[in-house]
């Protein structure tokens, strides 16, 4: 098991429907007692599935993690709803008139980069203000400008006629399945909203490998360098004590410059270096002790 105190730990977190993604690192702050704990990419309360958490020091590398995602949708086809999914308020648009072939055709059309405006209700702030709040207290909402957004496979998973489909995302950074499936309905003429969503995959972290929130959590705490999507130099202890006092190494072993790279010793994240010149230069150092 990792040592937490001395220098963090992931964990694969397994959020459940009902909850907030902060619900979650608030309770692991009780169970684990301490407060230095994030996530990477939030989870509507709505939504069920994989959570990147980290834990100590390792929220200090949640900007290295690999940050695509895979999800898992269910679509309501002939209403939108006023948040894009489940619990908005339903306006009927048309009864769904369309085959399989059609649908496919349309859900083809989101794949590559694309345009994408978030939902009125979300997280994302827009001058200091959450547009969800703002939403929230009938004030009027701000002009939400489209993010370019990648979708790198699209497909249907289920088609149950007239009205419901369940389709399979992977997608990058930033992307709404309540956006995409609000503008699969409109493509479509009869309007659709998420009646539900899975994530199944964030970056390495994957659903089969989650786990509940438990007393017991620190079982399953995910060693930084089997997590991190970056090359690994196996360090000496002479040149770990360079390092744990951000000094230079000299490094010509490896003709990628311009990289980053974790420095590891003993099993154990040390630093993420950048090379240059075959010089390591330290970003951030983690001491061992």
């Amino acid at each position: 098991m990792i040592n937490m105190t001395q220098k963090g730990c992931f964990l694969n977190i397994f959020k459940e429907k009902g909850i907030t993604s902060f619900d979650v690192i608030y309770k692991l702050r009780k169970i684990l007692n301490i407060k230095k704990i994030g996530h990477s990419g939030t989870l509507d309360p709505l939504a069920q599935g994989v959570l990147q958490v980290a834990v100590g020091n390792c929220t200090r590398l949640l900007e290295y993690l690999s940050d695509d995602k895979e999800y898992c949708a269910k679509i309501k086809f002939g209403y939108i709803s006023q948040t894009d999914d489940e619990e908005g308020e339903k306006t009927f648009i048309s009864k769904p008139d369309f085959d399989i072939n059609l649908l496919n055709s349309t859900l083809s059309s989101f794949a590559g980069k694309i345009s994408q405006i978030p939902p009125k209700y979300c997280a994302l702030k827009v001058g200091g203000k959450k547009l969800c709040d703002i939403a929230r207290k009938n004030e009027e909402l701000p002009e939400i400008s489209p993010r370019e957004v990648e979708i790198f496979n699209i497909k249907l998973l289920n088609f149950a006629p007239p009205d419901e489909a369940e389709i399979f995302v992977h997608c990058s950074k930033g992307t709404y399945i309540r956006s995409l499936v609000r503008d699969l309905g409109q493509k479509l003429g009869c309007g659709a909203y998420m009646s539900n969503l899975t994530r199944t995959r964030a970056g390495n972290f994957k659903i089969e490998n989650s786990h509940k929130i438990n007393d017991d959590i620190l079982k399953y705490a995910l060693n930084p360098v089997d997590v991190l999507n970056l090359n690994k130099i196996e360090i000496n202890e002479q040149q770990y004590k360079r390092v744990i006092n951000g000094n230079p190494l000299e490094f010509d072993r490896c003709t990628e410059n311009n990289k980053k790279y974790m420095l590891v010793f003993n099993n154990t994240l040390v630093s993420i270096a950048n090379l240059s010149d075959n010089i390591l230069k330290m970003e951030k150092v983690f001491k061992t002790e």
